[in-house]
């Protein structure tokens, strides 16, 4: 291994993450931290750390590496990891850059071009285009990123322009980009994503699949593989076609061709040009290091590794410092933290430190794996039962219901799952055996009504015990308020946004509980709120 010093340049659960991989390697490492973020569990956990301005200033974190004397960087995900700007910049001042080269970066990361050069390698994509040529539902996506932000569904053609306008502005704040088109939209589809790994010299590999359709704002909530949804001859062509896309657009290093999956067709979304945060379930199944895969392939090495089927099951939930039924982020100070030594634990915090309001509010992943998938759930359930947090609100009561929810036992979830089940709901009755899908009779468009309505995000945010009805509108979570939508003396629908409030560079719009008259607003744009803070009174 040539590197010897790796600096990474991001923070939190990732961070420490490849450290450890480093620390087994005997690699020196360097943490880099924002103003507001020195001291924090990253930085404890690396050789030395550096302050920089901005977590998204490239230049900052190229003086760090070199300040520090690192000789290659790792880019973690979120940020600026899927920069072809940053990678160039890297590479620009004589650091290796531990992923894919900038021009690979530049074509996959923009999710318009990746779609163009899939098509013209024979992988199926989803239709995109206009609006009124696409119909309705359809979705919004930031034309670079991921994560979920930048995305919105729209119904009607009324929704379209607020949606575009946020999804731009959320865009803009996360990635630098504000660019966004529409996609056409299908209801209760499958997400299904194959790991790639490819080197310099012409070697593409994929490990297998892992399940992420459980989400929630779009973004990931619990993760397998294998899929309980591919048989071998699927998981073969999908693999294939994600094999196809790299070479297509000349990867290197690890990434993720990410699939929406329709009953038994397949659609090519994107490629997360990145390690996903959903990497130890592959891991886990294949028993390889895929963060010491990259380092051994930035350093130029070949990859000596064939495509490989799982052994064994798989499965991560993430817990978060978010409400657990409005999945609106939290905050405060952990003042107990203790997970089960029966599973994979890659934490981003310990007891005694905050979860801060400007990141992502991840505490950590919980990964299990067993010779069979129903022994990976009870271990994972057992796990969580095992596992104890205090000083912030968690989701871990809901990751609790949802690993043994029947639904998700029985492999039948979809995208849907968490509008159709809401979470913390009771279960549906158990359907008879004959009433699922089989081989040759397979229909995913069937779903279950749950017997609960799912809480919303106002009903939460317009009441100080979070679920009943007042005369007022708090903020349910600390951000800061980027827009006011009405003013005092205003008449107001029900459902209509008020309020728009964004927290780790997510928008989240509070809207009224019903018909009323703004009788007076308590914020102004820009203003930084705190949980619970009062924002509009209103009156009929």
């Amino acid at each position: 291994m040539s590197i010897r010093k790796l600096l990474v340049a991001n923070r939190g659960e990732i961070a420490a993450r490849v450290f450890a991989t480093c620390r087994r390697l005997g690699i020196e490492t360097v943490a880099v931290h924002a103003p507001d973020d020195a001291g924090t569990f990253h930085t404890r956990k690396a050789d030395e750390s550096v302050a920089v301005a901005s977590y998204l200033d490239a230049g900052e974190l190229v003086r760090a590496a070199q300040e520090a004397g690192a000789d290659a960087i790792h880019p973690g995900y979120g940020f600026l990891a899927e920069s072809g700007g940053f990678a160039e910049a890297v590479e620009g001042a004589g650091i290796v850059f531990v992923g894919p080269s900038p021009a690979a970066l530049q074509a996959s990361g923009d999710k318009l071009e990746a779609k163009r050069l899939a098509r013209d390698a024979g992988v199926p994509v989803v239709e995109s285009g206009e609006p009124d040529e696409l119909g309705y539902p359809l979705i919004v996506k930031a034309a670079a990123g991921g994560g979920g932000r930048g995305m919105r569904v729209v119904r009607s053609a009324e929704e379209l322009a607020d949606a575009l306008e946020s999804a731009s502005r959320e865009a803009e704040a996360g990635f630098g980009d504000g660019r966004v088109f529409a996609e056409r939209y299908v209801e209760r589809p499958r997400h299904v994503e194959i790991q790639l790994l490819a080197d310099r010299h012409g070697n593409v590999i994929h490990l297998g699949e892992r399940e992420c359709s459980i989400q929630r704002r779009h973004q990931k909530v619990l993760e397998e593989s294998p899929s309980p949804a591919l048989d071998p001859e699927l998981r073969e062509a999908m693999g294939e076609a994600a094999v196809a896309f790299a070479r297509a657009v000349g990867y290197e290093n690890a990434g993720t061709a990410e699939f929406m999956l329709d009953g038994e067709r397949f659609f090519f979304l994107e490629l997360n040009a990145r390690l996903q945060v959903e990497h130890p379930v592959t891991e886990l199944v294949t028993g390889l290091d895929l963060v010491e895969q990259q380092l051994r392939i930035a350093a130029g090495e070949p990859l000596g590794l064939d495509s490989r089927e799982p052994e064994g099951h798989a499965i991560e939930v993430r817990l978060y410092a978010e409400h657990p039924l409005t999945f609106l982020p939290q905050v405060g100070r952990l003042e107990l933290l203790r997970f089960p030594d029966t599973v994979r634990v890659d934490a981003g915090v310990e007891a005694g430190d905050r979860i801060p309001v400007a990141y992502d509010p991840l505490i950590a992943k919980l990964s299990a794996h067993a010779e069979t998938r129903e022994e990976a759930f009870a271990d994972l359930s057992r796990a969580l039962r095992a596992t104890r947090v205090a000083g912030t609100t968690t989701n871990l009561g809901f990751l609790r219901w949802l690993v043994d929810h029947p639904a998700v036992r029985a492999g039948e979830t979809t995208t849907a799952f968490l509008r159709e089940h809401p979470p913390l709901s009771l279960p549906a009755p158990a359907r008879k055996p004959w009433s699922g899908y089989w081989r040759l009779n397979r229909d995913r468009k069937a779903s279950v009504p749950s017997l609960r309505p799912p809480p919303t995000v106002e009903s939460a945010a317009h009441a100080a015990d979070g679920l009943h009805e007042t005369s007022t509108l708090v903020a349910p979570m600390p951000g800061v308020v980027i827009r006011v939508l009405a003013a005092e003396g205003d008449r107001v629908e029900s459902r209509q946004p008020l309020v728009v409030l964004e927290a780790m560079k997510m928008e989240t719009p509070l809207l009224s509980p019903y018909e009323a008259v703004v009788k007076r607003v308590h914020v102004a744009e820009g203003d930084r709120v705190s949980g619970g803070m009062l924002l509009v009174e209103l009156e009929d």
